[in-house]
């Protein structure tokens, strides 16, 4: 089985290109999910995160505070690898599960769609990387309208991504998911590549 990395910036349109794949058959390790389990009430990593970003973060039901969370985490440089180091063993830990499951259950391809992919343990898992990208302006159209958040809290998260280059210099393939760029095209040559 095939193992493809599926990355690029926030907002830059990776959940289509993972639909589209999953509808081409492929089994998808959403990396957001897996990163919002990790956080449940009474997971581990509630717990270090708190000590390290504040007691406030934890909601009375003993749910994260995400927008709180995501404010001082991606605040600077520093903060975002502390997150990083706290959640990324334990997200690399559930996608080798969902890898396994997905070879136990006969599928040729895994695609391990995360935002982080190329700065966690979670690269070795891969042998190809997909990276989709679009210019910041619709990046940060798209996470307004996604997230509900402040023009400055998308922008926080937008400044605390790797620049473009690092994406496109690991990149085995790049998926351009905005305009004048034809999206079915774009997604149909992509397919082609992979062989599906």
């Amino acid at each position: 089985m095939r193992v493809i990395g599926l990355t690029g910036k926030t907002g830059a349109g990776k959940s289509t290109v993972a639909a589209f794949l999953k509808e081409k058959g492929c089994f998808i390790i959403d990396g957001d999910k897996i990163a919002r389990d990790i956080l449940l009430p009474g997971e581990p990593a509630v717990r270090e995160l708190a000590d390290v970003f504040g007691e406030d973060i934890i909601l009375p039901d003993g749910n994260i505070d995400r927008k709180k969370l995501a404010a001082r985490a991606f605040a600077n440089t520093e903060s975002t690898d502390m997150l990083n180091r706290i959640t990324h063993p334990r997200i690399t830990e559930h996608f080798i599960k969902e890898r396994d499951v997905a070879e136990k259950n006969g599928y040729k391809i895994a695609v391990i769609d995360a935002a982080a992919l190329l700065e966690s343990d979670c690269k070795k898992l891969c042998s190809f990387f997909v990276v989709v990208t679009a210019p910041e302006e619709i990046r940060l159209e798209r996470i307004l309208k996604r997230d509900g958040i402040t023009k400055e809290q998308a922008l926080t998260r937008i400044k605390a991504q790797k620049s473009d280059e690092y994406y496109f210099s690991q990149a085995d393939y790049i998926v351009k998911c905005y305009p004048p760029h034809n999206l079915d095209e774009e997604l149909e040559s992509l397919a082609k590549e992979l062989e599906l």
